[in-house]
């Protein structure tokens, strides 16, 4: 896959986000399904209700349980029955006698479970689901926090820790953030039947943070894709500048502060984001874990050591990922537990330490050199699908404004 473009023409014109561009149709979700090669056959259609299984599917229509017990086995190589949720969708076609001659389930919003009849037994597949892409604009200005600046709803939620993930070694979306910043965005659009499902990468972004500009773009480079600012320096970075994202930072780095517990002035070496009880806790970068467990006054604990002896505790968690052991490696931005109040806590909130060779360290002053940049063999592709990004970036008006266009192919270099 490369990331450079091709000279494009902007003369597009402005369209809602969900209202789509006249052109050719995606297909139907049965479509996208071998078609019934028999019309006496019946499809059975509907939606996974909460506590549901497929096995009451079966008995609800009067199917064959046996046939029943030889789809399951015959779904484990590809997706367990077992593991369904609520909301997606599945298709059953049954012939006169009620036997079943495919079976399908939408897995997720990328891949069908596809289930055919040969003979007496039953084949199984994963179908992945097409998009139609298309390249979309967007803009605004913040108001409060980067969530409901960029709109309501899933995808637009999904979106903003997108953006949010890219800068996140630059920004902290928790204390960072003004009233008036501006975003622009350029993303992939992905449409089915021609209505918008759902955001695919982001391909640009400019962040406008208290008057200074932030650029990202996507490009590969070393066989890896990843974002690069307008000189091609990487902005990944060692270390992300905060666990978690759109949270109020409730108390700082400090070296003597009231204990709201204990009502003593005491050294506080930490941050304490407070967040709702459950949120996600990342690891901010690679490493190792050496404690996850319980300890004292920080309650449920995890300690992780990184490279050229760097240190980050996150404590008061409600529970730790089964997955987090010690012993075990972690990379960056991994969940490794949720935000709680055990240990010496008077609410749900994260406290968060960094140590550089076992000495307290403030998060907040620590630099961060970033990864590696673009390639000097690259830069000059690089530079080309800046440029075009920044005609889009430029083509985009503060405060709102939001179209997409069709495009074809299968790289971001064919598709702009």
């Amino acid at each position: 896959m490369k990331y450079y473009l091709t000279a494009i023409v902007l003369a597009l014109t402005a369209i809602l986000i969900f209202t789509g561009i006249k052109g050719q149709k995606a297909p139907e979700r049965e479509a996208i399904i071998e078609p019934l090669k028999k019309e006496s056959f019946h499809k059975i259609t509907g939606t996974i209700k909460k506590g549901e299984t497929f096995f009451n599917i079966f008995k609800k229509y009067g199917l064959n349980i046996a046939e029943f017990f030889k789809i399951r086995d015959a779904a484990a190589d590809v997706h367990h029955l077992r593991e369904v949720k609520p909301g997606q969708q599945y298709i059953i076609s049954v012939n006169a006698d009620k036997s079943v001659n495919s079976f399908s389930y939408w897995i997720d919003d990328d891949s069908i479970l596809s289930i055919a009849r040969k003979d007496e037994d039953f084949k199984s597949s994963r179908i992945d689901i097409e998009y139609e892409k298309r390249v979309m604009h967007i803009g605004g200005v913040i108001t409060d926090n980067l969530i409901s600046s960029i709109g309501e709803g899933r995808e637009n939620l999904l979106l903003a820790l997108r953006l949010s993930d890219i800068f996140a070694w630059d920004i902290d979306f928790t204390s960072d953030l003004r009233n008036a910043d501006t975003f622009k965005i350029i993303a992939e659009a992905l449409y089915l039947n021609g209505k918008f499902k759902k955001y695919g990468e982001i391909l640009s972004a400019e962040l406008i943070n208290d008057r200074k500009t932030y650029r990202a773009y996507i490009f590969e480079g070393n066989e890896k894709a990843d974002y690069f600012d307008e000189t091609g320096r990487n902005l990944r970075k060692a270390f992300l500048k905060a666990p978690l994202n759109f949270r109020k930072i409730s108390s700082y780095y400090s070296g003597a502060r009231l204990h709201p517990i204990l009502k003593v002035y005491r050294p506080h070496h930490g941050l304490d984001y407070s967040a709702p009880e459950g949120t996600p806790v990342s690891a901010v970068g690679d490493g190792r874990i050496v404690f996850a467990g319980t300890k004292g006054g920080y309650g449920n604990l995890v300690e992780i050591r990184h490279p050229n002896g760097y240190e980050t505790l996150y404590g008061h968690l409600s529970k730790i990922n089964k997955e987090v052991r010690n012993g075990t490696f972690v990379e960056q931005g991994q969940i490794i537990g949720y935000v709680g109040s055990t240990g010496l806590a008077t609410g749900p909130h994260l406290h968060y330490e960094m140590r550089i060779n076992d000495m307290p360290t403030n998060p907040l002053a620590i630099k961060m050199p970033s990864g590696e940049p673009v390639p000097a063999s690259l830069m000059a592709k690089f530079r080309e699908y800046k440029n075009m990004m920044d005609i889009r970036i430029a083509s985009i008006k503060i405060p709102s404004f939001t179209f997409a266009e069709k495009i074809s192919g299968n790289s971001h270099s064919d598709k702009l």
